[in-house]
């Protein structure tokens, strides 16, 4: 089973698919909570070079809440990462967790039928880039 939602954007940077992205999860009704710069902690923490990597931490308030009253530690695999990754050769790669997948581990109907919804959401976001 793929873990990802996917999606190339050629020919751009990472800041503009960056700002791209904030606003397509906005649209569908997702903050951003965190926001790791990967390139920039590995060059302070390893003294390495990377090309620009960024986790995002997704969250759509309303659909935490509703997974949180289902399974209250449910929060341990929250928020949805988004990463953005520039690609060598041009253009930033865009890819949020699969939710259903992630949660595969939590037996229980209720909140795999709520990952679905906010696997939809995720998806028409990362399109919508």
């Amino acid at each position: 089973m793929a873990y990802t939602i996917n999606r190339m954007v050629p020919g751009t940077g990472i800041d503009d698919v960056d700002a791209r992205t904030r606003k397509a999860l906005a649209d569908h009704g997702f903050g951003v909570l965190t926001e790791i710069d990967v390139k920039a902690t590995m060059k302070k923490k390893l003294d390495v070079e990377m090309s620009p990597y960024r986790i995002l931490g997704a969250c759509n308030p309303k659909m935490a809440h509703r997974a949180i009253g289902i399974e209250p530690r449910v929060g341990a695999m929250l928020p949805c990462n988004v990463i953005l990754r520039q690609v060598d050769g041009g253009g930033v790669e865009v890819s949020a967790v699969d939710p259903v997948a992630s949660m595969q581990a939590i037996e229980n109907a209720e909140l795999t039928a709520v990952a679905g919804e906010v696997r939809d959401l995720l998806a028409k976001a990362v399109e919508a880039i």
